[in-house]
């Protein structure tokens, strides 16, 4: 198995429990969203897949859900697909990663994310950008610290 924290140093700095607040927003800004997040990125010994992501996020009036995001590694990305999404990650420079995929449940979507990870490692800032046939439709903002 590939030593992907070797092959890609910016992303094996996620490695680890985040948790945080997304907030998805309408073109003007105005909150369509919020929920709580809890984030697994880890990099396995063994199997298939280098690198795993658990995402379970937690609404306040109880919902919940858990999407699993197993990811192989070529041409210096990470690329997902899997019920959800389609899509590839790749580092741009110290500290930033760059995520581009579609929403198989979202016909005509592209969603373009920003990552920046603090130089300490215990804090990231992401954005998503939503398109649905080349329009842009709404922006995600998240928050998240390092919990372990």
């Amino acid at each position: 198995m590939i030593d992907l924290r070797k092959e890609m140093p910016v992303l094996a700095r996620h490695e680890g429990v985040w948790e945080g607040r997304y907030l998805l927003v309408d073109l003007e800004g105005k909150p369509l969203d919020s929920h709580a997040s809890h984030l697994e990125c880890s990099f396995p010994d063994s199997g298939e897949f280098p690198y795993m992501q658990v995402n379970t996020y937690t609404w306040d009036d109880g919902r919940r859900e858990e999407i699993h995001f197993p990811a192989h590694y070529r041409d210096q990305r990470i690329w997902w697909d899997n019920d959800r999404i389609r899509g590839s990650a790749w580092e741009l420079d110290s500290r930033s990663i760059v995520l581009t995929w579609t929403r198989k449940d979202l016909p005509g979507s592209y969603l373009y994310e920003m990552i920046q990870i603090s130089d300490d490692n215990r804090r990231r800032a992401r954005t998503w950008h939503w398109f649905v046939d080349d329009a842009l439709l709404q922006r995600t903002l998240i928050r998240e610290q390092r919990v372990k």
